[in-house]
């Protein structure tokens, strides 16, 4: 009972383990120690300890491993105590750890020589070092040396902390190391103004440090040097050389990595040209430009000379960076010139511009002068010339001179309120800034007025033409004109007269032609404007104007001939007395003729031809005709008011005097009836006709000598109804037999429709020949009404119909059944549901047995079965179903039963001799139809005796038993198949009389 409280703890050493224990109560004499694998349960060392002695080291133990250690203590009067503890040493931590990234700057690859001993496992800790968060976290086997951290971020440190465990214990070392940087992109160098760039970069993220070095390429000296922590993405180098290339290097570093990265060139912007200046030069058309250099470096100076105000490049020259002047030769006279001096840096450029300067200009040429026809007004005219502008003169004889400026562009000017037939100088030079040309010359004449009031008549004559005119309001040398045919524009007459001429006569000239005067006033070597006159010779008129007849399509045809001479047109103008509104037409001159469509028909029409030619015109004689009366529209024949007539109605379609209807038999197209109409009549009846016939109706039209016959239009009489209609049912099958009597008249045939009463199914339709007086209708619903309508049916049209009411003989039950429910009173009954319909069942009961009274019991139409009680028993009953629907009948066959029959009563036993026994009963109630009595051996109980008795026996003797034996009877009531026994009855035949004796 007494406890060491042993204590086991490795003091942090992975090859020792320090046992310690509480000294027992009393003390003890002394410790024996023993410590062995847990695993392979062998002793390993043995030790041992004084008394006073609480602890005891185990050295060269192997790291992690599992022991057993027991300790036994030697107490007083030897006794010994022991107690056993197990412990684990400390694991040992691995060896030789690296990591590395391989160059790579998203993976770092672990690595380990195993600790040694034994281990449960290897624990990794991955932190990333800037943050100090922890990164990776993985616990692997115990025989694994290797892992690989992927996903990680570039130059960036990280420290691995490997962890070898071994139960609750553990060692850890540690390792840091980068991943290698990932180099910048997107590196781009471009000029903020002429003394600076900035420089932009993306993914700085993935160094610790960016080294960047600018270099200036002209000098090829470096600028400037600059080292920026992660994170920074630009910066904006200052104090730059306007207008210099510059080279820019970028290198990236993550602990022992270094990375090149891109590099970029850019210039800075130059500064623009000074003072611009462009002035005259020594030399003819030549401009000389200079300018003051600006401060910086520039590859070249692009001079660009652009002419006049919009700037159109002219000429474009590139000069050393160092010049300050250059001289453009050869330009355009009297142009204005400006220049844009642009000093070039690489693609960038700053610009300069002069103000505008002239060339001496030149006098303009091709100049003219002319009247453009108008009296009282000169163009002058002249090819452009370059320069600002123009300077005009214009000098009459005999008045002073009218100057003019004109601005550049302009290359004509009319001078107005000139004098008409007056000689006139003109001037013109060129103005080009400060300079003017020599002038040009020319002269010239104003046009003469032209004369007043031409007229051109034919005073109705069909061959000439009369022309008159007022003189011209100025002087003029005569009068010059020219007559053409109008059309043709063929010249027919050329006229010269002097000025004191005022009128002239055309002969000879063509009928209905038009013509045209064109006269002009002289003056000078100059016509007047020409005036003009036109008019036509009168025309003739046309002959042998004819109107006929066309009758498909509906129309007048006109005919004409043409007279001699010209003509515009023809205008032919039908009308009529019956319609105020007329026709107009027009038609070419080469047209003879001319049909009119679309005129009323049956109408009287009257023609007149016109010839025109210009505003004169000649009529012919009238000419007259009539058009073909139309067809009446929508004849229909429907039936009239009795079934003798017919109503005929139409529809006019215009024109014609009146109709003639005509009626004949369809089928023998003979003609019965001639019924004339006056026109306004559209409707006709016609009466004494056969009912039920078909009849053809044509009406024709007359109008003048023309007649026109409409669309044969067929109808029919309304037949008379079916005579004496009846249905009566069919015995031997669900129909109905419908007769009735044939009716006066004419029919196609008979048309029947059939509906159940009470029913929503749809009525049933069927067709009879014209000449039948019955038909059956079969396939009907058995014990059902029916409303039967018949009518007399011709073409489209019915006769009133007839009307009956018919029913169907009933289906009769089936599968009827008689059944004993095991009882001496009553008997069960069913039967199946038949097809149709019924009113109700009757149900009969007959005893076979007895010449009691039927039974008669009434059911409803749904009833499937009945039982019948109170019945005598052991008796034969015979049933019968019966539909009933109306007056008519359907029964089932008969079907007997039997009813239970009562047992014997009063059974007695008695034995008259040895040998046998005499049984004896009674009846009870009816007679049973027989009695099957059976005699029992007791001792044995086996039947030894059965006798089938008839239905009047009451008793029985058993002959030929044994004597003094117990014998067991019973007696059976049969009727039928059924039967009822008295109970068992015992008796003992008679010993041997002789014994007995």
């Amino acid at each position: 009972g007494t406890l060491l409280n042993l204590n086991v703890s490795a003091h942090g050493r992975s090859d020792s383990l320090l046992l310690s224990w509480d000294e027992p109560e009393g003390g003890a004499e002394g410790y024996w120690l023993a410590l062995s694998s847990l695993e392979a349960d062998t002793p390993l060392q043995n030790g041992s300890a004084g008394p006073n002695v609480t602890s005891f080291w185990f050295h060269e133990l192997t790291p992690g491993m599992r022991y057993e250690i027991e300790v036994t203590a030697t107490l007083p009067c030897m006794e010994t105590v022991s107690q056993t503890v197990t412990a684990q040493t400390s694991p040992s931590s691995v060896r030789n750890l690296s990591l590395s990234s391989g160059g790579s700057s998203a993976v770092l690859h672990a690595s380990w020589a195993h600790a040694l001993g034994q281990r449960d496992g290897y624990h990794l800790a991955l932190y990333h070092s800037e943050s100090q968060t922890l990164v990776r976290n993985a616990s692997i086997l115990p025989n694994a040396s290797i892992f690989l951290f992927d996903g990680l971020l570039a130059g960036s440190e990280y420290a691995l902390k490997v962890s070898t465990l071994a139960g609750s214990g553990q060692a850890s070392t540690s390792i840091h190391q980068w991943t290698a940087p990932s180099i910048p992109t997107q590196l781009r160098l471009s000029p903020v103004s002429s003394t600076s760039l900035v420089a932009s970069w993306a993914g700085a993220a993935g160094a610790a440090w960016l080294h960047l070095a600018l270099h200036n390429l002209l000098t090829q000296t470096v600028t400037t040097t600059l080292s920026a922590r992660r994170g920074l993405t630009s910066y904006t180098f200052q104090h730059l050389h306007p207008g210099t290339q510059y080279w820019l290097g970028l290198s990236a570093t993550a602990g022992p990595y270094t990375v090149r990265g891109p590099n970029a060139t850019a210039w800075t912007y130059p500064l623009s040209p000074g003072n611009v200046t462009l002035s005259s030069a020594e030399e003819q058309s030549s401009l000389e430009a200079r300018w003051s250099t600006p401060a910086g470096e520039r590859d070249f100076y692009l001079v660009t000379l652009q002419e006049g105000e919009d700037g159109a490049l002219t000429r474009n020259i590139s000069v050393g960076g160092d010049n300050d002047h250059v001289t453009f030769h050869g330009l355009s006279p009297g142009k204005q010139y400006s220049v844009q001096v642009t000093a070039v840096a690489g693609p960038y450029r700053a610009s300069a511009h002069s103000t505008a300067a002239w060339t001496q200009p030149l006098a303009p040429s091709g100049v003219s002068l002319s009247s453009q026809g108008s009296p009282y007004s000169l163009l002058a005219s002249w090819e452009e010339a370059m320069g600002e502008g123009y300077l005009l003169a214009l000098s009459p004889m005999e008045h002073p001179v009218k100057n003019s400026s004109l601005l550049r562009g302009v290359t004509n000017f009319t001078y107005e309120g000139v004098r008409p037939g007056t000689l006139y100088m003109f001037e013109v030079s060129t103005v080009a800034g400060p300079y003017t040309s020599s002038p040009r010359r020319i002269t010239n004449w104003t046009y003469p007025l032209p004369l007043e009031q031409l007229t051109l008549s034919n005073q109705d004559h069909s061959t000439s033409l009369h022309a008159s005119w007022r003189a011209a309001p100025a002087s003029s040398t005569g009068y010059t004109g020219t007559l053409w045919e109008t059309k043709s524009q063929q010249q027919v007459r050329n006229l010269t007269v002097g000025n004191n001429w005022t009128n002239v006569t055309f002969e000879d000239l063509v009928p209905g032609r038009q013509y045209t005067l064109e006269m002009a006033a002289m003056a000078g070597p100059y016509r007047s404007a020409v005036r003009s006159a036109t008019d036509w010779t009168y025309p003739l008129a046309p002959a042998g104007v004819t109107l006929t007849n066309t009758r498909r399509p509906l129309g007048l045809s006109a005919f004409w001939d043409k007279a001699a001479g010209d003509v515009d047109q023809f205008h032919l103008q039908l009308y009529s007395k019956n319609h105020p509104a007329q026709r107009n037409i027009s038609v070419g001159p080469n047209t003879h003729n001319f049909t009119f469509l679309g005129l009323s028909p049956g109408i009287q029409y009257f023609l007149k031809v016109t010839v025109l030619a210009g505003p004169y015109r000649s009529s012919s004689h009238f000419a007259t005709e009539w058009t073909y009366p139309l067809s009446l529209a929508n004849v229909s024949v429907q039936p009239g008011r009795r079934p003798q007539e017919l109503h005929v109605s139409w529809v006019e379609s215009g024109g014609g005097r009146d109709h003639l209807v005509q009626l004949s038999v369809a089928e023998s197209l003979s003609i019965i009836r001639n019924v004339s109409i006056p026109r306004g009549v559209t409707q006709l009846d016609l009466e004494g006709l056969v009912p039920g016939s078909r009849y053809r109706v044509e009406i024709i039209s007359q109008a003048g000598p023309h007649r026109t016959s409409s669309q044969t239009a067929i109808g029919y009489t309304v037949p008379l109804p079916p005579l004496s209609l009846s249905a009566s049912p069919v015995s031997t099958a669900w129909a109905l037999a419908v007769h009735w009597g044939t009716p006066p008249g004419q029919r196609d045939g008979y048309l029947l429709s059939i509906h159940e009463e009470g029913s929503s199914a749809p009525t049933r339709s069927m067709e009879a020949g014209k000449d039948s007086t019955n038909v059956t209708l079969a396939g009907l619903e058995p014990g059902t009404c029916y409303l039967v309508q018949i009518w007399a049916v011709a073409g489209p049209y019915r006769s009133l119909p007839r009307n009956v009411t018919g029913c169907t003989v009933p289906a009769a039950p089936t599968n009827v059944s008689l059944t004993n429910p095991d009882s001496s009173s009553e008997l069960y009954m069913s039967w199946n549901k038949p097809a149709g319909r019924r009113d109700h069942y009757r149900v009969n009961l007959y005893s076979l047995s007895t010449q009691s009274r039927d039974q008669v019991q009434t059911l409803s139409p749904d009833a499937q079965n009945i039982t019948w009680t109170h019945l005598e028993a052991g008796s034969r009953f015979a049933v019968q179903v019966t539909a009933v629907k109306g007056s008519l009948e359907a029964s089932s066959t008969n079907v007997t039963q039997w009813t239970r029959p009562l047992a014997p009563a009063n059974l007695t036993l008695g034995s008259p001799s040895a040998s046998m026994l005499h049984a004896s009963w009674a009846a009870v109630g009816r007679e049973a139809e027989g009695y099957v009595v059976d005699v029992y051996d007791t001792a044995s109980n086996s039947r030894v005796g059965r006798t089938v008795l008839g239905g009047d026996a009451r008793s029985h003797i058993f002959r030929n038993l044994s004597p003094g034996t117990r014998y067991s009877v019973a007696v059976r009531a049969t009727a039928g198949p059924f039967h009822t026994s008295t109970p068992n009855l015992t008796h003992c035949t008679r010993e041997y009389d002789a014994l007995l004796a």
